[in-house]
């Protein structure tokens, strides 16, 4: 049984992955701080299923202390290892920008140290559209990417470029996956979709930083699960590769949709449009379709019932929750 470490396997996309791949018959070992960034039941109903997996182990700890990474590696012989981890969000990160490198940066240079010194030659990093930022869609991995306009981005470029520099030294095989807004059930509640959701089914106005008609490539998690693992199973080399879908959406669009399957009529209260926020993503993802095999199954509409339906299953405890702002 191959054994893989996955960092950031409480988080939204790390559960889904880590999921996927014991599904897989791989022995998943996951790591996760538990960031209180956003309320931690989400985090720990996700562990609790991952849980029910004989073929997972669960470690709680940070990757940006080297002494817990050093352990981790002591103890298990990982084929390889699927960076997940992350401090996530454009705005918050304005506010807390070291945080953003302490995690996303030296965070991926521990790993990749005890990488290095103990032989382990595959490397998964997840990364953003963000990086995006200042071209005109659709974004291309070969755009160049220089203009971060968030310390977010930043943190992620620097990780990628890191990357790199194993690879390059040391031959460790690594793909960069950059993530197009995901979405789905058991979602980030710090994500428009959750908030949306969870505002109009409490009956409050659905806060907008502009004027709703910007546009994002929303894409269903379990979509973005799946490109992960044959990003996995196909990693050789470096190579940078978009996740997203093909097709982006207004944020008004996707309101109609949860306005649709909740049969509630939203309510907004519109702010100024944040300067650190991308007015448009939109992936071209002919790279991911040559080289995996891969494109998203689930559009947007049918993406959002399921969400809902999530929503409406859980209702009894994700209305006690609280937001954060």
């Amino acid at each position: 049984m191959e054994r893989v470490l996955i960092t950031g396997v409480a988080g939204f996309i790390g559960h889904k992955v880590a999921e996927r791949f014991l599904r897989e018959g791989f022995h998943v070992v996951g790591v996760d701080n538990f960031d209180p960034m956003y309320p931690l039941m989400l985090k720990r109903k996700r562990i609790q299923y991952l849980k029910s997996f004989e073929n997972f182990d669960f470690h709680r700890g940070s990757i940006t202390d080297r002494d817990f990474v050093r352990n981790l590696f002591s103890r298990y012989r990982f084929e390889g290892v699927l960076n997940l981890a992350a401090k996530a969000g454009v705005r918050y990160s304005i506010v807390y920008p070291g945080d953003y490198l302490d995690v996303n940066l030296y965070g991926t240079l521990n790993l990749l140290e005890e990488m290095r010194e103990r032989g382990v030659r595959k490397m998964i990093l997840a990364s953003t559209s963000s990086i995006y930022a200042g071209h005109r869609p659709p974004f291309r991995e070969d755009m160049k990417t220089d203009s971060m306009i968030s310390p977010y981005a930043a943190s992620k470029k620097a990780a990628e470029n890191l990357l790199h520099v194993y690879h390059h030294l040391y031959g460790i095989d690594a793909f960069v996956l950059r993530y197009f807004t995901v979405y789905g059930p058991s979602g980030r509640p710090d994500m428009s979709v959750f908030r949306f959701i969870y505002w109009l089914m409490k009956d409050m106005p659905l806060v907008i930083f502009g004027d709703g008609t910007q546009k994002r490539s929303f894409t269903y998690v379990d979509d973005v699960a799946d490109g992960t693992f044959r990003a996995y199973t196909e990693v050789s080399g470096y190579e940078v590769i978009n996740i997203g879908n093909d097709r982006n959406n207004s944020l008004m669009e996707m309101i109609s949709y949860i306005e649709e399957f909740t049969g509630r009529k939203a309510r907004f209260e519109f702010r100024q449009f944040h300067k650190a926020d991308v007015y448009e993503t939109h992936a071209d993802i002919s790279r991911a379709r040559r080289m995996l095999g891969w494109e998203p199954e689930v559009d947007l509409r049918r993406g959002i019932e399921r969400t809902v339906e999530w929503f409406k299953d859980n209702w009894f405890w994700i209305k006690n929750l609280t937001l954060p702002e």
